[in-house]
């Protein structure tokens, strides 16, 4: 008999985001394992009047709202809806990804159904917050928040996280070790191409015929560190009047980078190309020469891994990170990519120089790349390792067709 696991989740397709794309990962490999995934999102996916969605060859349950709710009023909703989705489904248990605010009402319909509850922290709820700007680190609200969270991975049955940064926070708020489960990020390593030459057409348009090209492809956040970027980029184009720099994608920071470009008159060597299909992303890969990575030193960089270093790898990208603990956690350096002290311009500087300078060094270091990402960060071992996660949870065997890791 398969397990049937009901997912809550904060947003979904067709809505594209680096948590929509861990996301669809998960359940097509649990698919492939034999499982029965049943999918509810809460309204943070946006006002809805519809009752389910179908995606992609995925169908979501959705939560009814106005758009206009309190964080209170959200989990009510959720809970609510929840309980409607566990009568048509009967799961054999919840599994509530990040935030907290789908965690708290998964578990109050957890405890009054019987069900047992999985909690996904793929990022704590405070320090989402802070990364927002909604609150500051201390604040009583920040307090409040952390509070909550730990009140949650107290209670579920089973905590998951992405990383070890995240299992170390998630251990220090008192939580035992055999409760806690890493669930890495991971790509499937065949749909990035490998090696491709870029796309002269498109190469022709954005105007880099001739040059060489730093990029960044994501959202622009203000912890990205992309001022750094730019600036390196400008101390260094006297040195290679050929050097561009494309950022791909947009963000809260687009305006003050665009600003940063005007002010150094970078215009005709700092190329926005605003946001792009996700199925184009990789053509706007294959033109950059050195991917950059520079995470600014705050506590979410400092525990989260990110995805986008694991996508470049897959495709022999090379790139240079900053070490915070996210990155050092992913990355071996001088072997898959190059760390550089994070926050510090004169040390991107140096790192983007060195690694132009050894570009012969390349095609081993793209080997290494994508041979680590082939044999240590499929989606496929990793999304094995929930069959443990569940069977502690169920107190039961759980049936897969694949071989645990």
């Amino acid at each position: 008999m398969s397990v049937r696991i009901l997912h809550v989740l904060d947003h979904s397709l067709p809505l594209h985001s680096g948590y929509t794309f861990r996301t669809v990962s998960i359940l097509r490999e649990q698919h492939a394992l034999g499982w029965e995934t049943v999918h509810l999102t809460t309204p943070k996916q946006g006002p809805s009047t519809a009752g389910t969605e179908s995606v992609d060859g995925l169908d979501f349950y959705r939560t009814p709202n106005a758009g206009d709710e309190g964080l209170v009023s959200q989990m009510r909703l959720t809970a609510q809806r929840l309980r409607e989705v566990v009568a048509l489904t009967q799961p054999d248990l919840i599994h509530a990804h990040s935030p907290v605010l789908n965690a708290l009402p998964s578990l109050w319909v957890g405890r009054q159904l019987r069900l047992p509850v999985v909690y996904e922290m793929r990022a704590s709820w405070e320090d989402a917050a802070v990364d927002h700007g909604t609150t500051t680190e201390g604040s009583l609200r920040y307090k409040l928040s952390r509070a909550l969270e730990s009140f949650a991975l107290r209670r579920a049955d089973q905590v998951t996280t992405i990383c070890e940064g995240l299992r170390g926070d998630i251990a220090s708020r008192g939580i035992p070790s055999e409760r806690i489960t890493v669930i890495p990020n991971a790509v499937n390593a065949e749909t990035f191409r490998f090696g491709v030459q870029p796309d002269p057409e498109l190469r022709r348009r954005l105007g880099l015929d001739g040059a060489t090209v730093l990029g960044f492809a994501g959202s622009f956040y203000g912890y990205e560190g992309l001022d750094l970027l730019i600036e390196a980029a400008r101390r260094m184009r006297a040195r290679h009047p050929e050097l561009r720099v494309l950022l791909v994608g947009g963000g809260p920071q687009e305006t003050q980078l665009k600003q940063q470009v005007a002010a150094a008159g970078m215009q005709d060597q700092v190329i926005f190309t605003g946001r792009v299909p996700h199925e184009q992303v990789q053509r706007y890969y294959e033109l950059i020469d050195v991917l950059a990575y520079p995470r600014l030193p705050i506590r979410l960089t400092e525990l989260v891994t990110p995805l986008k270093p694991l996508e470049a790898m897959a495709q022999g990208r090379m790139f240079v990170a900053s070490d915070v603990g996210g990155h050092r956690e992913l990355i071996r350096d001088g072997e898959t990519g190059f760390l550089f002290r994070a926050g510090d311009v004169a040390a991107l500087e140096q790192a983007i120089e060195s690694l132009l300078g050894q570009r012969s060094a390349w095609p081993a270091i793209q080997a290494n790349a994508r041979r680590f990402v082939e044999v240590e960060r499929t989606w496929a071992v990793s999304v094995a390792r929930y069959k443990s996660v569940y069977e502690r949870a169920l107190g039961r065997s759980v049936p897969s067709t694949a071989v645990p890791v």
